[in-house]
């Protein structure tokens, strides 16, 4: 597979999935924002912005101007952290590293993780992963005397875990920012 080694390696915090038929145009739009590359996904392309909290305000008022352009954007997931990881378990360990991070901001919350993995498959389990590391947040929460719950309809934040070949990211959002950027789509 020759093609891999030809695809630019660009360092991401953002993910973007297009639907179909929006690969030239969503490209187009957001070159305006950042360097943009395509992946080895279908319908997905990555993206290197200065700071992805700004970057997702930016595009708020750009789909408020010009709601269409949501017609070739099928989702944006903005990272807040980023690292690359070499297997499963390095995986695992870096990315409940950067979740734990997130403790503070989830104190006394309600909240679930979601995970949007493209490759590993049948190496990383994105429904295992959500569940392994809801229970870390939670254990992390309690002992630290401001626990937190799971709830999955209209939890007060969602930890969201993106995974593009040998790259993740990990967010948190809040029910507000969920509220004010739909183009999120998280769940």
């Amino acid at each position: 597979m020759a093609h891999h080694a030809e695809r630019p390696q660009l360092d991401w915090n953002v993910v973007v999935s297009v639907h179909e038929d929006g690969f030239k145009p969503a490209r187009r739009l957001l070159a305006e924002f950042g360097q943009i590359a395509a992946t080895d996904y279908h319908n997905v392309l990555v993206m290197q912005v200065d700071d992805p909290r700004r970057f997702a305000e930016q595009m708020r008022e750009r789909v408020a101007a010009e709601p269409g352009i949501l017609n070739d954007i099928s989702r944006l997931a903005p990272a807040e952290q980023t690292f690359a990881f070499g297997d499963a378990a390095s995986f695992e360990e870096r990315a409940r590293e950067r979740i734990l991070r997130l403790c503070p901001r989830l104190a006394g919350k309600s909240f679930h993780v979601r995970m949007h993995r493209r490759g590993f498959k049948h190496r990383i389990s994105s429904h295992e992963e959500e569940r392994r590391f809801g229970a870390a947040l939670l254990a992390a929460l309690h002992a630290a005397g401001t626990p937190g719950s799971l709830q999955f309809d209209d939890p007060d934040a969602i930890v969201v875990v993106e995974t593009v070949g040998q790259r993740a990211g990990v967010s948190l959002w809040s029910r507000e920012e969920l509220e004010r950027y739909p183009f999120l789509r998280l769940d």
